[in-house]
């Protein structure tokens, strides 16, 4: 119960009958839906779109689980070649329907009394904010056979790209102490408390980034090459403005948060500074030390009995649902604790709305860092569990909301902890939530720096790895300042983060400091309110997979236009900073 997850909800196995049935199924269900899309008149606009949905959605919770089914088995096994095959195969598959989705999204966008339509049919009305972005993309759309082509090279290109970057960063082998160890494991020593250990680690693992930098930088030229070129063929003034509209975002959204934490950086690099000085370090921060732990915890390692415990406790308080929602998590064996060969980094969930569960993977230490993940991922499994009665085609939410409900649960847990601290344990806990802010904020944006400038010179040129580390340097130089050591950045962090490989989903970085201050924001607003606040914070998450980011914050009174309430959020932060160097300077 407490090592691997079970996918035995989805499938046994993949020589599970249930497994070539789906299949079968999805091939009929394809082949009826290109069918009733050449089916569809203007006279009969309600009873075709209809029977097009319908079929939509049994090919939507086909092709999702069997496609994550495999997923997860890849994730946790890079080599799986059964699982790589059988994906491919899916996708390939639903991809042949591009052609089709196109034409349909087409005839719908452009019918002229389509809210009329819409009306007259209840499945319809429950799918107008879907219909609302198929009218609005209509002017974004490549011709019908472009769509299909696109779709179908995609598999053999940009996901070809993404699928090397994750096996190469998943088997290389990092020399460490007489052995090897995988990247996951050597990243896990950045928060040692061994301070000889931290530089060693950081030392092996930049060393292993030389083995696998140069198909790194292929990969990412070549994924960014594709993402600047449907940008173009789609209409879109760049990359950005694609992934904006991919986020129901808008732009002035964007610049108010990038205004609001321009303006607190200087706050951040105080901090940087000061935690250096009390490692001993006199010229700013260096990247081994970032994550270096301070004051004295309480020694406590959790098992995940123990973290099982710990997490029901503490989110029952919060939210009964929330409570019983994790413990079924830990019962029912919803998570892949450990790192192994094969597995991949760091941590995620998956919802499967459609069978009203989550999988959660981690690379699991047993340190309170590790429990407080554990809390994170399976904030996105609330979530998950919001939004899970929406009809199939409304259950997804975009970027920057995706991280709210988890940074949310990293606050209750975290705080709760810092409130039952005292004296030394207390430093500690609040430095452990300052250098997660770090990370989400000042991080973030040379994550951010580093990308769009990516974007604009692969335009025109091709980036060798030796570019890409001078593009991270300087983002890293402009976003931390003189917080960090100049002399000890981390030149390869675009060749460990999966997210700059997606050709689906780009400038997976802003997301992560709105979902952290919409998050705080909303903390703010929970701490005033108490449990009147619970059943607003849930209407919240599930709005957000059917209207836009600013559509969803104004159900709490927040306008996300304007800096001042990113600023409110980054004035509960910075207190934090003002906090930490109060107690450790006495």
């Amino acid at each position: 119960m407490y090592n691997e997850w079970s996918l035995n909800s989805l499938y046994l196995g993949m020589d599970d009958p249930n497994l070539q049935r789906d299949l079968s199924r999805l091939e009929e269900v394809i082949a009826a839906y290109k069918q009733a899309v050449a089916s569809l008149s203007k006279e009969k606009a309600a009873e075709g779109l209809r029977s097009v949905m319908e079929l939509a959605e049994e090919m939507q919770v086909l092709s999702k689980r069997m496609g994550t089914f495999c997923f997860l088995r890849k994730s946790t096994n890079s080599s799986d070649s059964e699982a790589s095959a059988m994906l491919m195969k899916v996708q390939g598959m639903t991809a042949s329907a591009t052609k089709e989705t196109v034409a349909f999204q087409k005839f719908a966008g452009t019918l002229e009394n389509l809210e009329e339509v819409l009306e007259s049919d209840e499945l319809l009305r429950q799918y107008k904010f879907y219909f609302s972005e198929v009218k609005n993309s209509v002017s974004h759309k490549m011709g019908d056979e472009a769509e299909a082509v696109f779709a179908r090279m995609n598999l053999s290109g940009g996901k070809s790209w993404e699928d090397l970057m994750t096996h190469l960063t998943s088997t290389v082998e990092v020399e460490y102490k007489d052995g090897v160890t995988t990247q996951a494991g050597i990243r896990g020593f950045a928060d040692s408390s061994d301070a000889e250990e931290r530089k060693s680690a950081f030392l092996a693992e930049l060393a292993s980034y030389k083995k696998i930098k140069d198909p790194l930088a292929f990969a990412l030229n070549s994924i960014k090459a594709q993402v600047n070129l449907e940008a173009e063929l789609r209409g879109y003034s760049d990359a950005l403005e694609l992934t904006l509209v991919q986020s129901r975002m808008s732009r002035e959204t964007l610049d108010a948060l990038w205004q609001a934490v321009r303006e607190a950086l200087p706050k951040f690099r105080a901090y940087l500074k000061h935690k250096a000085k009390l490692l001993g370090h006199e010229n700013g921060m260096p990247w081994f030390d970032v994550l270096a732990p301070m004051g004295k915890a309480d020694g406590i390692s959790y098992t995940p009995e123990e973290a099982h415990k710990y997490l029901v406790e503490r989110f029952t308080a919060f939210a009964p649902d929330l409570g019983a929602m994790m413990d079924r998590a830990f019962k029912e064996e919803w998570i892949d604790f450990y790192s192994r060969p094969g597995k991949r980094g760091g941590a995620f969930c998956n919802n499967l709305p459609y069978i009203g569960e989550s999988r959660v993977m981690t690379n699991y230490s047993g340190s309170f860092g590790s429990v407080v993940t554990l809390a994170h991922e399976l904030g996105h499994a609330y979530h998950g569990q919001q939004i899970q009665n929406h009809r199939p085609l409304n259950t997804s939410y975009t970027m920057p909301v995706a991280e709210t409900a988890s940074t949310f649960n990293e606050l209750v847990i975290t705080n709760d902890a810092i409130r039952n601290a005292e004296g030394e344990a207390k430093v500690a806990l609040v430095e452990s939530q300052l250098h997660n802010w770090t990370q989400i904020i000042v991080d973030i944006y040379s994550r951010f720096l580093f990308e769009d400038e990516v974007f604009r010179r692969r335009k025109n040129e091709f980036l060798f790895s030796e570019d890409l580390e001078d593009i991270m340097l300087r983002a890293q130089k402009e976003a931390y300042g003189d917080g960090l050591d100049p002399e000890w950045l981390h030149p390869y962090m675009w060749a460990c983060k999966g997210h700059y490989y997606r050709p689906y989903l780009s400038y997976y970085n802003f997301p992560y400091a709105f979902g952290g201050l919409f998050a705080a924001g909303l903390y703010a607003q929970y701490l005033e309110e108490g449990e009147a606040f619970l059943p607003k914070y849930r209407d919240i998450l599930k709005a957000t997979t059917v209207d836009t980011v600013e559509n969803v914050a104004k159900l709490a009174g927040i306008d996300l236009t304007k800096p001042d309430f990113w600023r409110t959020s980054l004035a509960m932060v910075t207190a934090q900073i003002d906090l930490f160097i109060e107690e450790t300077s006495k």
